[in-house]
């Protein structure tokens, strides 16, 4: 059983917010969700802060850090996780990462920038598929079915978040089926099925039953908004 715990979750239906929320759910963790606060001096979800060891309040934001803190500090059984400094910690470390910065550019290029520009879509599509293969490379002899060694860890949350939301990017997981298993072996799990759902309902995997047309439909809901945070970003510096 976690450590009682302070956790107060700063975060958005987004890929990185819900891999910490599904994350504080398979590891049993209670957590609030406040409305967002200046705790974070870097101004993005997630944030996530917490009583520390010495009784104060520690502030963490990057959903890398925020991770790292809740298995190395509530995740003494290694639920999903590997004790440090065994080959099985450093080979999730190296899954933690990748994907995100690939595949947020080409959901961004292809769904919500104001202008379609095919070189960048095409480069970060293809990308995100070189990417996808690499982990169907990482699944196909794992007896598991998970990405590193015999359990499910952080490093499946962190790409799962992302993959789930593959057709936003407009990548058909019908092309990798060992992923589409995997990620459906996933959602069978309660925390990620509840974690994915925080702070709203989670609809990435819908859009596999949607036109390119209710795609891009749903997206023009979002583009006005999104353009209007970059100019805020811009303003302020």
């Amino acid at each position: 059983m976690a450590d009682k715990s302070g956790i107060h979750l700063y975060t958005a239906q987004t890929p990185n917010g819900i891999k910490v929320s599904i994350l504080l759910e398979e590891l049993g963790l209670k957590y609030e969700e406040p409305w967002f606060l200046e705790i974070n001096p870097n101004g993005r979800i997630p944030a996530l802060t917490d009583t520390f060891t010495d009784g104060k309040l520690i502030r963490l934001f990057e959903s890398g850090s925020i991770m790292q803190y809740l298995v190395e500090r509530y995740d003494k059984d290694h639920k999903v996780s590997y004790p440090q400094g065994t080959r099985e910690y450093y080979e999730v470390n190296s899954w933690m990462g990748g994907l995100g910065p690939m595949q947020g550019q080409l959901i961004y290029f292809n769904r919500y920038a104001p202008a379609k520009i095919p070189y960048a879509i095409d480069h970060y599509k293809n990308e995100t598929g070189r990417l996808y293969k690499t982990l169907e490379t990482q699944l196909k002899p794992s007896t598991s079915g998970y990405l590193v060694g015999d359990r499910c860890t952080v490093a499946d949350f962190s790409c799962w978040v992302w993959v789930a939301a593959s057709y936003s990017g407009g990548v058909d997981l019908a092309e990798f089926p060992l992923l589409k298993e995997w990620v459906d072996r996933l959602l069978a799990r309660p925390g990620v099925e509840k974690g994915r759902h925080v702070p709203s309902p989670h609809t990435a995997l819908d859009a596999a039953n949607l036109t390119e047309e209710e795609l891009n439909a749903k997206a023009e809901q979002s583009r006005a908004w999104i353009l209007k945070g970059m100019q805020a970003d811009k303003e302020k510096n």
